[in-house]
Parts: C-alpha cells; structure tokens; sequence
C-alpha cells in the first residue's frame, strides 16, 4: 500500500478551491494544492444531469493524513455531498516523495 495519495476535490469558485488550499497547508495536511479551472463539470444529482464551472484542487499528501484533510474540506466546503476521492502515488521521483514526507510531517 501506498504511503502517498493524490486527493481531489473540486469547488464552485476559485476563492473557495484557495480557502480550502490554505487550511490544507496551514495545518500540514497537504505539501502542495495545485488548483486548475475553470472546469466543466457534469454530473446527477437529484434525479437529473448538472452542469457547472468548478475549480479543481490536486492535494498532494501521505495516506495517514487522509482522515484529516477529508474533515478539512468538508468543514470548509459549501456543498452538500463534495467530491473527497483519494488515489495512490505508486512511483514518483525519490526527491519528491521525501520533500512530500517531510512537509506533512508537521
């Protein structure tokens, strides 16, 4: 099993993807946020198909982390049922990896 995870979450505005970043990385929780968009999102929801721009966060953090950060978005999201989907780094540069460890040990 992999120590490392790449978290998503999307949000409806750019300000909110930040404030979410910002406690993320404030509390250690994440090494990095990278925050792309505006996407096109589609998707159900009460019985029928949506559509929204939303901003997408990748939060790069270590698996222990994960029940943390998943209190985290959802204390500072604005919807109801937000995307929290973890996903395991299974290679990447050795470099990288430590300076992920070490910046989430905090």
């Amino acid at each position: 099993m992999s120590e490392f995870i790449l978290v998503t979450t999307t949000a409806s505005t750019k300000e909110d993807a930040a404030k979410i970043a910002a406690v993320l990385l404030e509390g250690r929780l994440a090494a990095c946020v990278q925050i792309l968009g505006p996407i096109e999102s589609r998707y159900w929801w009460n019985g029928k198909i949506e559509q929204s721009a939303e901003w997408l966060c990748l939060i790069k953090t270590i698996r222990g982390k994960f029940p943390a950060v998943e209190a985290a978005i959802r204390a500072n999201h604005s919807y109801e049922v937000p995307e929290i989907v973890a996903c395991p780094i299974e290679l990447g540069s050795e470099l990288y990896l430590e300076w992920l460890r070490r910046e989430t040990a905090g």
